[in-house]
């Protein structure tokens, strides 16, 4: 006699939405292995169970990696102020011993090169040459010189400034009243996507700041950022399994997609203010770009490596 079997009833576990990074899924293992540990019955006088309940209390949370809960937004970080700020500033001119200093970071830089190069000038852009400076914010420096005084091959020039200006920022942690100073070099005629500009070396504007009220789409952000979260998890994955050629396609893919997203957002009306330039912030300020790169490095380490 064949008996119908009766439909499971029982609640579905949640489907993971992303594998997690290496600490998510530490402290994923050890809960488990903690199991019941804080929310069994012990109660105070039994402190070894490591729970304050004297009765057995439901688990709470879920196994379930949530972006919302990796990626840490501040609201603080994207509002607009009433002035410049004031430890950079005075007037609307950058303050002498800052421009000074500036300077010579830039001279610095030129001068470590194993080739000689013209400095065309020395610029300061970013939300801290804005009303939209936060904690967050760092000094972008931009060296503008002529990419042809190297080569007619500009795209050659850049890639070569870029190694050279990466090696500069990781060896080096310049501060300025708190801030970072992130080193940039650009070519002449180079056009740019900020609305504030300031030439430190002529100590003048070349794109004057309006402060203009603007509502911030944080919520667009938010799962523009999420979506590349995944993107990031996934990759983590395929390391994880040992698939190193294929991080490294899928690593150079998305740090392409990530640019054209947030040049995307600098072209239109909102300029920095857009969705997809806060979501390029929210990955910088959680450290995600910094993983894929790391991810590149280690994927290329690992497909060269001969075991013995």
């Amino acid at each position: 006699m064949n008996r119908k079997r009766r439909p499971d009833s029982r609640k579905k576990p949640e489907p993971s939405q992303i594998t997690g990074n290496a600490a998510q899924r530490s402290y994923k293992r050890q809960r488990r292995a903690n199991g019941k540990m804080y929310t069994q019955a012990g109660g105070h006088k039994n402190k070894a169970s490591g729970s304050p309940y004297s009765t057995n209390v439901k688990p709470f949370g879920t196994d379930k990696y949530r972006f919302e809960e990796v990626l840490e937004v501040d609201p603080e970080g994207f509002q607009i102020n009433d002035e410049l700020e004031p430890r950079i500033w005075k007037d609307e001119k950058l303050r002498p011993f800052i421009k000074k200093k500036l300077i010579e970071i830039a001279n610095d830089f030129i001068d470590g090169l194993p080739f000689p190069v013209t400095i065309q000038d020395v610029r300061f852009t970013g939300s801290l040459a804005n009303y939209n400076w936060s904690k967050y914010s760092d000094i972008d420096l931009h060296i503008v010189v002529d990419f042809t005084e190297l080569d007619e091959n500009k795209d050659l020039v850049k890639e070569m400034f870029d190694a050279k200006r990466l090696r500069w920022n990781e060896k080096h942690q310049i501060t300025i009243k708190g801030y970072e100073v992130e080193l940039y070099v650009e070519d002449e005629g180079e056009e740019h996507s900020s609305s504030g500009v300031y030439s430190v070396m002529e100590d003048e504007w070349v794109n004057h700041p309006e402060r203009i009220d603007r509502s911030v789409d944080l919520d667009t952000a938010k799962k523009k950022a999420a979506d590349i979260e995944q993107q990031i998890a996934s990759i983590d994955a395929m390391y994880d399994r040992g698939q190193f050629e294929k991080v490294l396609t899928h690593v150079d893919r998305l740090k392409k997609k990530i640019r054209t997203m947030r040049q995307a957002g600098l072209d239109t009306e909102a300029m920095e203010f857009s969705p997809e330039n806060i979501a390029f912030k929210l990955l910088r300020r959680n450290d995600l770009l910094d993983t894929l790169t790391k991810l590149k490095y280690k994927a290329y380490d690992q497909s060269m490596t001969l075991d013995d």
